[in-house]
């Protein structure tokens, strides 16, 4: 038996439960983790509420795509993966199996070796924010000296990720927050500008191409959507892309069609999920980031770390302002 976190309707993550269930053997090419630590993410947040791009096929459900634990027991067709082993599950939709308890039941092709040297929270704190900023950021952005990427809401994991991966790749790094006392924080990160946004941004796009010798940025990579978008598109270089891939502002933005014709530009929902389903890009950023840990070169930050028993608690946390920033994680004490 196991303890596990659900939801059994979309009435967000006050509406959780933490129950008992039998523990599920894995069937062909599947694995069981008992899990040590999962991590919070704001796409959780939206699904509870039905705002994400999937929705639960039934309920009762379980919410977490992030975690790291110890392999227990493999199904028929796993032959690589040793009992015993401690491994991370990368960025997938789920459906019911969420890693939010203490045991989970995943697809192999869904998990890879945890990094060496780090711990079992840190281990679950990184593939959702790096794979995330990754594919964007260096896949297709083709960050590198000379290339100019906005990240909006610079503060979240995946923000922050953006900026150390661009920062490594050597491109012109520039975040935006909504507080002044971030800035400091961003620095450190990656960002070689920080813009503070307000209520009013009219000056956005003017400061933008100040800060890039009038030539404007190569890409946006945007969680926000919403208004922030047509304040910043006036600012785009010729063949930039944005690539919108969160909705902290609610709704969906109003795409600005006349700017992306003036500026050639391409608009692209972006979706992690889609480049871990492609086996060779998977393979791919798995590598660059294993070798950019090994190197130093990144590193997961982490906020706080919360019992099993708090993971509602976490969620609040997770949703309020914050002075201090990184990974929110849950800790089971299901593995030791």
């Amino acid at each position: 038996m196991h303890k596990a976190w659900v939801m059994r309707d979309y009435s967000g993550f006050e509406g959780l439960t933490l129950e008992q269930f039998p523990d599920e053997e894995p069937g062909p090419g599947e694995v069981r983790l008992r899990i040590e630590a999962f991590a919070l993410n704001w796409g959780d947040m939206d699904l509870m509420e039905d705002r994400y791009s999937y929705s639960f096929s039934s309920f009762p459900a379980r919410i977490g795509m992030e975690a790291a634990g110890i392999v227990e027991a493999t199904g028929p067709g796993v032959d690589d993966i040793g009992i015993g082993a401690r491994y991370s599950t990368l960025p997938h939709f789920y459906d019911n199996r969420g890693a939010s308890g203490e045991s989970l039941v995943v697809s192999a092709r869904y998990l890879t070796p945890a990094p060496a040297n780090l711990s079992a929270v840190e281990s679950a704190s990184i593939w959702m924010q790096y794979l995330t900023a990754y594919y964007p950021v260096v896949e297709l952005a083709k960050a590198a000296p000379g290339r100019v990427i906005l990240v909006t809401a610079a503060t979240s994991t995946a923000g922050t990720a953006a900026l150390e991966i661009g920062r490594k790749c050597g491109a012109t790094m520039i975040g935006t927050t909504r507080y002044e006392y971030n800035r400091d924080y961003l620095m450190e990160a990656g960002a070689d500008h920080v813009i503070v946004t307000g209520a009013a941004n009219d000056g956005f796009a003017d400061e933008l191409k100040a800060l890039t010798g009038g030539r404007g940025i190569d890409a946006a990579y945007d969680s926000i959507g919403g208004g922030l978008m047509n304040q910043y598109v006036g600012a785009l270089a010729k063949n930039a892309r944005i690539f919108f891939y969160g909705m902290l502002d609610k709704d969906f933005p109003q795409i600005p069609y006349a700017a992306l014709f003036q500026s050639n530009a391409l608009f692209q929902a972006y979706s992690v999920f889609n480049y871990i389903e492609d086996d060779e890009m998977c393979a791919k950023g798995i590598d660059w980031v294993n070798k950019a840990l090994a190197a130093g070169e990144i590193s997961p930050t982490i906020d706080r770390v919360y019992p099993l028993e708090g993971y509602i608690d976490a969620c609040r946390y997770l949703t309020e302002p914050r002075r201090t920033h990184g990974k929110v994680v849950v800790e089971t004490g299901a593995a030791t």
